[in-house]
């Protein structure tokens, strides 16, 4: 049927492969019927798995290959030997137009070489970018780049701001998220000469970018906007003090709970509520990074999540698809194109 969607399945990557992979598909199948899937990989081992789950017969298609990507290959190294690998075959299947989008929980490094080979560029991106979206205190925003390009220039952060906004737009559903650059203050002035030239850009008259300035690293946990942009080095230390920070918090309150038997008590009293906290800051539910940019859906999914969380990365990118993504990102950056680079030079930098 022309409205199925075929999601593409690196079953051998992740630490828990392919159980997980398999389990995730499983709980993904169940939420989007019009899905189905096509897994990569040993075809007995992932035989096994799908036997236990019978809702998933007659949704699944397997192609076998015993070759895969090692969680420590080299990216080089992974491009060159890895044709026929699990992963590959995966990108491959989108490229093919066999697959609408591709999953796979393998090594970060090779996914991102290989998708740039496989997929290429959209038309008007110079470099992928690595979005995911996070809880904040007004719901949940969305973080670019958070990794995959340590150095940027003012178009790089315009291209990603506006590959945020329509992630934001078709994963989040929000009808026209703000976008913010990522800054040392919220002056003017402020920031080296990338930040500042994107801004300018952002600001020009006719943007299809709803900008809201600048914004600090305690605005980001506030959701003082929809769409977090900045470089990847800098993205990627965030988000990594934020996730350091949120298991440091748990700490804490495990060991406070623990202290005394008053305390103790106390947990019995608030359970349900730090119950719903847990499942507030669940990171499996915000599993599934995208590299954005690229002629073709990609999602990363953290290499030790469990099933749950490996059918949270594949409905990231289900809703890309349902909801147009590529399309919406073509349309947009043909927009931003069109208005053309400001000929006046950013202001002198404040620190």
């Amino acid at each position: 049927m022309s409205d199925r969607i075929i999601v593409a399945l690196d079953a051998m990557g992740g630490d828990k492969a392919p159980d997980m992979v398999v389990k995730g598909a499983g709980i993904a199948a169940q939420r989007f019927p019009q899905a189905d899937f096509i897994l990569f990989g040993v075809e007995s081992r992932i035989q096994s798995v799908l036997d236990k789950l019978p809702h998933l017969k007659g949704r699944c298609t397997i192609h076998h290959t015993d070759d895969f990507v090692t969680g420590d290959a080299k990216p080089s190294t992974a491009l060159r030997s890895g044709r026929n690998s699990s992963m590959r075959l995966t990108l491959d299947a989108v490229a093919a137009g066999r697959a609408q989008c591709a999953i796979s929980a393998g090594n970060t490094g090779a996914l991102m070489a290989m998708a740039k080979f496989s997929l290429k560029m959209l038309p008007g991106i110079d470099r992928p970018a690595i979005a995911s979206f996070y809880p904040t205190k007004r719901g949940e925003s969305v973080m670019l780049d958070l990794g995959a390009n340590v150095e940027c220039d003012a178009d790089n952060l315009v291209q990603f701001a506006v590959l945020g906004e329509v992630f934001a737009r078709t994963v989040l559903g929000l009808s026209h998220p703000s976008v913010g650059l990522l800054n040392v203050g919220s002056e003017e002035l402020k920031g080296n000469d990338a930040v500042r030239g994107a801004a300018m850009r952002l600001r020009a008259p006719g943007s299809p970018i709803n900008f809201s300035g600048y914004v600090e690293g305690d605005q980001i946990g506030a959701g003082k906007v929809d769409v977090v942009v900045t470089d990847g080095f800098t993205g990627n230390i965030a988000i990594k003090t934020a996730e350091g920070t949120a298991k440091l918090f748990g700490d804490f309150m495990r060991a406070a709970f623990n202290n005394s038997i008053m305390a103790k008590i106390g947990y019995m009293f608030a359970r349900s509520s730090l119950n719903k906290l847990r499942e507030r800051l669940d990171v499996r539910r915000y599993n599934g990074a995208v590299f954005l940019g690229l002629d073709g859906i990609a999602v990363k999914s953290h290499g030790g999540t469990d099933e749950l969380g490996f059918a949270s990365a594949i409905g990231v990118g289900i809703d890309m698809v349902i909801n147009g993504c590529l399309e919406k990102i073509r349309d947009d950056i043909a927009h931003m194109s069109a208005i053309g680079d400001s000929s006046e030079k950013p202001p002198q930098a404040v620190l």
